[in-house]
């Protein structure tokens, strides 16, 4: 590997300690469907989106509500020592991207075939924290 491209690898590796984020892969869900609930709880404190996602009556709210818990515990893995309450955390970003589509023949009419398309998605949760972003934007200001 080039000096070049192990000192971006180096950068990337780095900036991914201080992300707290969760994927989920292949739910046979469409993205269009998934979409909604993603709009539901963006920006949203992280208490307050699992309440909203248990008691969402959408079947996609199941598979968000267990990548948010993920996202949660990738935090207090990388924070250990440190309490959720105090963390003020909230979903920064969230985003969700078509994944593999199965093609399946449906019969039609005088012996032709329509196809049915059956979609899948990726979803993407990113945490923040209010916290570190007011100490941050607090530095900028001072310098």
């Amino acid at each position: 590997m080039g000096a070049r491209k192990r000192l971006r690898a180096e950068k990337i590796k780095e900036l991914k300690k201080v992300k707290y984020f969760a994927q989920l892969k292949n739910i046979p869900t469409s993205p269009r469907k998934m979409r909604l609930i993603a709009d539901l709880v963006r920006g949203m404190e992280v208490s307050h989106a699992l309440e909203v996602l248990r008691y969402n009556p959408k079947e996609a709210s199941g598979s968000v509500e267990k990548l948010l818990r993920s996202a949660i515990a990738n935090w207090q893995l990388k924070n250990e020592g440190e309490r959720l309450e105090d963390a003020n955390l909230y979903v920064k970003e969230i985003f969700v991207d078509g994944g593999r589509v199965l093609k399946r023949l449906r019969p039609a009419p005088q012996g032709r075939a329509y196809r049915v398309r059956k979609r899948s998605n990726h979803v993407t949760i990113e945490l923040g924290s209010r916290n570190v972003e007011v100490e941050q934007e607090e530095t900028s200001i001072a310098d």
